[in-house]
């Protein structure tokens, strides 16, 4: 028997599976709405303190490391942050990659065609956003596409390859930063804020 068409036009056109996961992830969103207050305060707050402890962690050592940007640490860190050690982990891994990808082909492009021109900055716009849906992670795309703008239109002191290093070694701090603290996060009993659910009475 076939498989029900959506009949709404799904919100990817090249994927069937990915509009039923939209639809899944959407439903999951409207479930967390209908929440009590209190609950969505006690979440909102757990999520903002571990977004705060990482953003904080992952800007202090960055001077000691040499990189001298490093609030794009903690802009890492906080984006990365969530509810879910697997949620955040996979958020990091596009972070990442995109960061990656956008860096490399906008460090390519000005070695070969020069910074400072648009035809050249939309080309590598084009090309990251290609790259990312190759290797299977379009999700990293925009993230890839922000990179190769930071690179080509953003006037930095020196070389691309050193701008494309510095923001990759920040990117990568931030990551690891979140990573390990939504990991410890996640060990701490969830009774200790308030909205573990009540054993039931037999």
């Amino acid at each position: 028997m076939d498989d029900p068409k959506p009949t709404a036009a799904p919100a990817d056109h090249f994927s069937l599976d990915r509009h039923r996961l939209f639809e899944l992830c959407r439903n999951v969103y409207q479930l967390r709405k209908e929440l009590p207050l209190l609950r969505r305060v006690a979440g909102g707050a757990h999520l903002g303190a571990i977004s705060a402890f990482a953003a904080v962690a992952a800007y202090l050592p960055t001077h000691a490391f040499g990189l001298k940007e490093g609030f794009w640490s903690s802009i890492t860190a906080i984006s990365v942050v969530q509810t879910e050690f697997q949620a955040t982990q996979t958020t990091a891994r596009d972070q990442f990659i995109g960061a990656a990808v956008g860096g490399s082909v906008a460090v390519g492009a000005s070695l070969a065609m020069g910074e400072q021109n648009l035809f050249v900055y939309a080309g590598a716009i084009v090309v990251s956003m290609l790259v990312c849906w190759v290797l299977n992670v379009a999700s990293a795309g925009r993230l890839a596409g922000s990179t190769a703008t930071i690179i080509l239109l953003v006037p930095h002191s020196g070389s691309a390859q050193h701008m494309f290093g510095a923001r990759l070694a920040e990117v990568g701090w931030g990551l690891c930063v979140a990573i390990a603290i939504v990991w410890v996060a996640g060990r701490v009993p969830a009774k200790y804020f308030g909205w573990a659910p009540e054993d039931p009475k037999p």
